[in-house]
């Protein structure tokens, strides 16, 4: 990435670096991308300093408005929790019983996990805002490590019960694979962030 440049006082919504990479190639447009935990602002060469400053505020401004807009309502431990009571009456016979099923933002390699001798499970935060059928996949794949370790035969039949758990899975490997991928650049505002670590099937 050529002609980048470090705002080291300027930060983000979310307190991320903001960086300004200027382009030759570029004319009258300007774009703004999340990238690795940093916003980076695409913008013409030709800008005076005084325009990039300007620009800088504006793309930040919009990108805080439109994540916003499109923020979901966030799903509260207690919504987790009756979730959680529901899958396993659906599907497991009522036979799960969690002690706690919580959101967790350590979460950064798993979509979710459970300790069996405690019962405790953890699902990540980054799930939410993910449709509910997905989230459910994951509730129920932790449900069922609390009554069979491993991904053996046993644990697959009881996962088969879910009846869109093939689907849900195929969302987050697609969310997983999405965020390997660096921007090129695309003209938008308010990309997903890649995140540091990628994020694996639920263990």
């Amino acid at each position: 990435m050529s002609d980048l440049v470090l705002h080291e006082h300027v930060f983000g919504p979310r307190g991320e670096r903001v960086l300004v990479r200027r382009s030759a190639r570029r004319r009258r447009t300007v774009s703004i991308t999340r990238r690795d935990g940093d916003l980076v602002i695409a913008i013409p060469a030709a800008f005076s300093a005084r325009e990039e400053k300007q620009w800088v505020t504006k793309m930040v401004d919009q990108l805080v408005a439109k994540e916003a807009r499109r923020a979901p309502a966030r799903r509260s431990d207690a919504s987790l929790r009756q979730m959680a009571r529901e899958v396993s009456e659906a599907y497991l016979g009522g036979r799960a019983h969690p002690t706690s099923v919580t959101w967790s933002t350590r979460q950064n390699q798993r979509w979710g996990s459970c300790t069996p001798s405690d019962g405790t499970i953890r699902l990540s935060h980054q799930l939410q805002g993910m449709p509910d059928y997905v989230v459910r996949s994951v509730m129920m794949h932790e449900l069922v490590h609390l009554l069979v370790p491993g991904h053996g035969p046993e644990f697959k039949a009881l996962m088969a019960r879910y009846p869109q758990a093939e689907k849900a899975q195929g969302f987050l490997d697609g969310v997983s694979w999405a965020k390997h991928l660096p921007p090129e650049g695309e003209d938008v505002i308010g990309q997903d962030e890649a995140g540091e670590l990628p994020l694996q099937r639920a263990r």
